[in-house]
C-alpha cells in the first residue's frame, strides 16, 4: 500500500498543473468542499449533527454487541415435497424428479452504518442493490433448492450431525449464486468503462500532454505554482519500480516475468492515475470506477503471467501484487488531485500539500494493517470466516482473487461465471441503470442489501416530506446537508466501535450478554428510532424560506 500511495502522489505531481488549472474540468466535489470550508470559516457548522450521530451509531452497535436485541432474524420455510414428471412432447415419460427444499427468510440487520449508506446513496440506487438480493435469495437459492434440495437433505457433517436447511441455503448461495454474481460484476465493470470511454481516452491523451508540460516547466517563484522537485519525483518513481520488481521476483521466481510485472505496474499505474484524476475532475471521486480500472489491470497481468509461465500460487500472488499497487495508486491519485484542486481554490501551496500527503500516507499505510488484522481475526474469533465471510464479504476483493486464480490456474467456475455474464448483458439490454449494483446485491448477504434498502427508503421519506412541506431550494439543501451529516455520523460511529469490538475479540475479551436469546421485537424499536432521527432532525432544521442557501454537501 505504501508503494501504491507514493506512486499515486508522484504521478499526480507530474500532471497537477495542467489538470488542476483546466477550466473544462468542473471538479464538482472539490468546489463543494471549498465552499463548505469557506462557510465553516464564516461560522456555519454541522458538527453537532455529525458527532451526535457518531455517538448514537456507536451506542446502537454496543447494545447489539451485548445482545440487548437481536441484530437480525432468519427462518427457513420448508416447501412441501412433490415430484415432477418430465415427459416429451408426445407424452412419453423421461423421468420423475423429486422436488422440495424451501426459502430462507431473513430480516434487515440493525446496522446504523448500512442504513446510513442507504440514506446517502438514495432510494433509487438502494433499490437497485436490493433487487440483486431479491434475485439471489428470492429466486436463485429457492429455485436451486427446489430441485436439488431432496438430494442435499440427507447430507451430514463430519461429526455425524445432519446439515440444516439454513446451512444448505448459504452453501448454495456461496458456491453457486456468488460465482454468477461475480460474472455479472465482471461484465458490469467492463460496461462501466465502455460508457466512460470518451472520458478514459481523454484522460490518457491528457496524461501524455501533462508529462510533456511537466518536462519543460521550470521552477516557479510563486508559492501557488511550486510543486515538489521533479528530480525527487522521478527518483522516487524509479526506486519504487525497482523495489516492486524485486518483490515480484520473490513472488513468482521468474526474473523476466518479474520485470514484465513491474513494467505493467508502472505503465498501468501512471495512465490509470491520470485517468482517475481526470474522472475525479469530471464526475467526482464518488463515481470514480476504481474497481473497473483494477480489474482491467488484473486481467492484463494475469494473461501475461500465463504466457510467461508463472503459474500456481506464485503467479496468482504476482498478479494480485500488480493489481493491488495499481488500485491504490489510482485511488490515491484521484483523491490527491481533488485535494490539490481544493487547495487551488483556497490558495494553498502545492508542494506543502504534496509533502504532507506523502507523510500522511506513509503513516496511514503502516497503521492500516493492524485494524484490518483485528477485523479479520476478531471475526474469526467470534465464529465468522474473516474477510470473505458473511460479516465481511469484500465483494470486489473476492472478484479479483477469483479472476486471478481462475486465469492463472484454470480453476475458475466458468459455466457459472458465463451465466452471470449473460445475466449482466440482459440487464444492460433492459437499460438497468447500474448492473454492477445489482450484481453486488446478489453477492452480499441479504441482511446487508435489505438494510441498505431501508436506509434508501428513509431518504425517500425525507424527500417526500420535504416536498410536501413545499421547501424551496435553500431549505432542501439544508435538509440534504443535515441528513448526509447524520448518516455519515452513523457510519463512522458503528465503524469506530466496530474496531473497538474487533480489538476486544482479537484479544479474546468477550462482552457480557444481557439476553442469551435476544428478541427481534426490540430491534424494530431501534429501527424506528434510527428512522426518526434521520427524518426528524434534517426536516426540523430546514430553516426559513428566506434564509440564504448554504453550499450543498451532495454533488
Amino acid at each position: 500500500m505504501i508503494v501504491g500511495s507514493i506512486l499515486g502522489i508522484f504521478f499526480i505531481t507530474l500532471i497537477r498543473r495542467v489538470m488542476v488549472e483546466d477550466n473544462e474540468l468542473p471538479y464538482p466535489e472539490s468546489v463543494a468542499a471549498g465552499e463548505i470550508h469557506k462557510a465553516g470559516r464564516a461560522g456555519g457548522t454541522g458538527a453537532q449533527y455529525l458527532f451526535g450521530a457518531i455517538l448514537f451509531g456507536a451506542a446502537v452497535q454496543f447494545l447489539s454487541a451485548i445482545k440487548l436485541f437481536a441484530a437480525t432474524w432468519e427462518r427457513f420455510i420448508v416447501f412441501t415435497k412433490t415430484s415432477i414428471n418430465l415427459v416429451s412432447g408426445k407424452g412419453e415419460l423421461y423421468t420423475t424428479v423429486g422436488t422440495g427444499g424451501g426459502a430462507l427468510i431473513t430480516t434487515p440487520a440493525v446496522s446504523p452504518a448500512y442504513i446510513g449508506v442507504g440514506y446517502i446513496i438514495g432510494p433509487r440506487l438502494a433499490a437497485l442493490n436490493f433487487s440483486g438480493g431479491l434475485l439471489a435469495w428470492g429466486l436463485f437459492v429457492p429455485l436451486l433448492l427446489y430441485f436439488v434440495g431432496p438430494s442435499l437433505e440427507p447430507l451430514v457433517l463430519a461429526e455425524g450431525q445432519p446439515v440444516s436447511w439454513t446451512a444448505l441455503a448459504y452453501a448454495v448461495w456461496k458456491f453457486v449464486v456468488r460465482p454468477i454474481a461475480i460474472g455479472g460484476m465482471l461484465v458490469s465493470a467492463g460496461y462501466t468503462l465502455f460508457r466512460m470511454r470518451k472520458n478514459l481516452i481523454g484522460g490518457l491523451t491528457r496524461s501524455v500532454k501533462d508529462v510533456r508540460a511537466a518536462a519543460i516547466a521550470g521552477e516557479e517563484k510563486s508559492r501557488l505554482e511550486k510543486d515538489v522537485s521533479f528530480k525527487f519525483v522521478f527518483a522516487g518513481i524509479f526506486v519504487m519500480a525497482v523495489l516492486m520488481g524485486f518483490l515480484y521476483h520473490y513472488l513468482c521466481g521468474n526474473v523476466f516475468a518479474a520485470i514484465v510485472a513491474a513494467v505493467v505496474m508502472f505503465v498501468a499505474g501512471f495512465f490509470f492515475s491520470a485517468v482517475s484524476g481526470y474522472l475525479v475532475g469530471m464526475i467526482g471521486s464518488s463515481n470514480n470506477p476504481i474497481s473497473g480500472l483494477t480489474i482491467s489491470t488484473l486481467i492484463i497481468a494475469a494473461i501475461l503471467m500465463v504466457v510467461l509461465g508463472a503459474k500456481g500460487i506464485e503467479g496468482v500472488s504476482a498478479v494480485l501484487g500488480v493489481a493491488a499497487v495499481v488500485c491504490v495508486t489510482a485511488a490515491v491519485a484521484g483523491e490527491m488531485l481533488q485535494d490539490l484542486k481544493v487547495g487551488y481554490i483556497l490558495g494553498g501551496t502545492p508542494w506543502k500539500m504534496q509533502t504532507s500527503n506523502l507523510i500522511s500516507i506513509v503513516f496511514a499505510s503502516l497503521v492500516m494493517f493492524f485494524p484490518l488484522l483485528m477485523l479479520h481475526q476478531g471475526d474469526i474469533n467470534m465464529g465468522g470466516q474473516g474477510f470473505g465471510g458473511k460479516a465481511l464479504p469484500a465483494p470486489q476483493a473476492g472478484l479479483m482473487a477469483l479472476l486471478a486464480k481462475g486465469i492463472v490456474d484454470g480453476q475458475m467456475a466458468w459455466p457459472l461465471i458465463i451465466v452471470g455474464m449473460l445475466m449482466a448483458v440482459g440487464m444492460i439490454c433492459m437499460q438497468v441503470k447500474s448492473p454492477m449494483l445489482v450484481s453486488v446485491g446478489m453477492y452480499l448477504p441479504f441482511e446487508t442489501t435489505s438494510t441498505i434498502f431501508v436506509g434508501g427508503m428513509i431518504k425517500g421519506l425525507v424527500d417526500f416530506f420535504s416536498k410536501a412541506k413545499k421547501h424551496n431550494d435553500a431549505q432542501r439543501i439544508r435538509v440534504e446537508n443535515n441528513g448526509v451529516l447524520i448518516a455519515s455520523g452513523l457510519i463512522a460511529g458503528e465503524a469506530l466501535l466496530g474496531l473497538v469490538l474487533a480489538s476486544l475479540a482479537f484479544f479474546n475479551i468477550m462482552l457480557p450478554s444481557v439476553f442469551e436469546e435476544p428478541t427481534f421485537a426490540i430491534s424494530l424499536v431501534v429501527f424506528a428510532l434510527i428512522a426518526f432521527v434521520l427524518v426528524r432532525y434534517p426536516l426540523k432544521n430546514a430553516g426559513r424560506p428566506d434564509d440564504p442557501a448554504p453550499p450543498s454537501a451532495m454533488v
